[in-house]
């Protein structure tokens, strides 16, 4: 047997670890067994490179004084002149409550009724009516924006159909699109109505895999239906519940635009104005790039501080978190 007394040379050929090499021939086995599944992945990956990292390159406008003739390297620099001008400004604050309040709407009473929905969709017992409900409350997922706007527009006019049938009742005529009070209510509650069904289908998808076995033996112990949607149904969906409201907590300073451009209008600024909105305005119509840009990554530093929060307090408390 030879053996290597030379320390000069034994510095230079480091023995490699089991561990490393154990690893290493893990993943050379992972990649020649599964070399189809990752080419699969690979447009999916060249998609995200491209499209979603790749014009993160862009964000550099954010800090300068950005002209398309010059191009981003050749556009001065002026460092945080931008935010400054929007946490200055006199949108600022309106902008934020009035993103944060229908956000907080939407999240107290959007996040539960999907959740509601799959509970009592599972307590039906006759299968065709069961689908039925299902198939009607999946359907408004399916609309387009721009129709449910329409539908707003003739439903809450004062010649609408809800303005007609308040007259029966000798109320006056009610211009709900033209007054900033009922702004939030028609946004959030249009948004309940269209994207309930859809978000109830991971709830029933979890409710699928709770064992059987812990209903039979709650039935052989005397527990009510209700017992039983307490006690199995809602912790069995529980770690469910808690990542989507993780994701929904990255959401809180993002508000549709295409749905707020359809329904507002400046009589309604006062309540609908949020941030998406100010951008669109701000840089597409007045073409002030670097401001909407700088607007952009303040929402977006906000979002994933809002998450990654969610997600440190949700280890904290319970079990469950996103990662």
């Amino acid at each position: 047997m030879w053996q290597v007394t030379d320390k000069k040379l034994m510095k230079k050929r480091p023995l490699r670890s089991r561990t490393d090499l154990t690893t290493g021939q893990t993943i050379r086995k992972d990649l020649r067994r599964n070399w189809i599944i990752y080419l699969m992945a690979l447009p999916v990956i060249a998609y995200y490179l491209i499209f979603h990292y790749g014009p993160m390159y862009g964000l550099l406008i954010a800090f300068k004084d950005y002209s398309p003739a010059q191009g981003i390297w050749g556009s001065p620099w002026v460092g945080f002149k931008h935010f400054d001008s929007f946490f200055n400004g006199i949108y600022f604050w309106r902008l934020i409550r009035n993103t944060v309040l229908i956000n907080f709407y939407d999240l107290l009473f959007g996040f539960p009724a999907a959740i509601l929905l799959a509970l009592l969709l599972n307590e039906i017992r006759k299968m065709a009516f069961k689908r039925f409900v299902q198939t009607i409350s999946y359907l408004p997922h399916f609309i387009s924006i721009v129709v449910v706007a329409g539908m707003m527009f003739d439903f809450l006019s004062r010649d609408g159909l809800i303005n007609q049938l308040l007259g029966f009742i000798g109320v006056d005529p009610i211009d709900f699109l033209k007054e900033a009070g009922w702004f939030r209510f028609i946004f959030v509650s249009s948004g309940i109505w269209q994207g309930i069904g859809w978000g109830s289908i991971i709830y029933l998808a979890s409710i699928a895999n709770i064992d059987p076995t812990l209903y039979e033996a709650a039935k052989i112990d005397g527990a009510s239906r209700w017992r039983q949607t307490f006690h199995i149904t809602i912790p069995g969906i529980m770690p469910t519940i808690v990542i989507m409201l993780i994701l929904n907590m990255g959401h809180m300073l993002s508000v549709g635009s295409e749905k707020v451009l359809l329904l507002y209008n400046p009589l309604t600024y006062e309540t609908a104005d949020v941030i998406s909105t100010y951008v669109y305005r701000k840089g597409i119509l007045e073409a002030s790039y670097s401001f909407t840009a700088a607007v952009g990554l303040f929402n977006s530093v906000i979002s994933l501080i809002l998450i990654v929060s969610a997600n440190a307090i949700s280890k904290r408390v319970s079990e469950n978190k996103l990662w």
